[in-house]
């Protein structure tokens, strides 16, 4: 059975009442269950990490290397600020995808440029808690 390891980043434990008019109001618990439901009824195995620390983000990419197929990962505000996130998706070298709730090109100018991209097999963004199922079924498809 396939394994996905799904990182969401810093500040995502505040969903639902951080800015829904750009986040929506589903909370985080919400999304962990959708992405839960989803892998169950396509008999892919997840885990479930957030953290609002990069050092820890950056721990649960470097222990992915042999326990997970693929990496889905929102790494929030680190997407455009961490160098040690992107050389540690590299390092481990298991596909990886990149996901956000809001459009990050339709918003302020400096979130515009993803570090983390460039390693990520693709980036899904825009599609409020559906990135991460459009995130989950393009990984299903890049593992069978």
């Amino acid at each position: 059975m396939a394994k996905i390891l799904v990182i969401h980043g810093p500040n995502l434990n505040l969903l639902g009442s951080r800015e829904p008019e750009i986040y929506g109001k589903a909370t985080l618990d919400k999304i962990n269950e959708q992405i839960k439901t989803w892998a169950d009824d396509n008999s892919i195995t997840v885990q479930i990490r957030q953290s609002n620390h990069e050092g820890e983000i950056v721990d649960y990419i470097g222990k992915a290397k042999d326990e997970f197929d693929l990496l889905l990962i929102n790494p929030a505000a680190y997407t455009h600020t961490s160098v040690a996130i992107r050389d540690a998706i590299s390092a481990v070298g298991i596909p990886a995808i990149e996901v956000h709730l809001s459009n990050i090109y339709s918003r302020e100018e400096f979130r515009h440029t993803s570090l983390i991209a460039p390693v990520c097999h693709g980036q899904v963004s825009g599609f409020g808690v559906h990135s991460y199922i459009l995130g989950l079924q393009a990984a299903l498809k890049m593992i069978k």
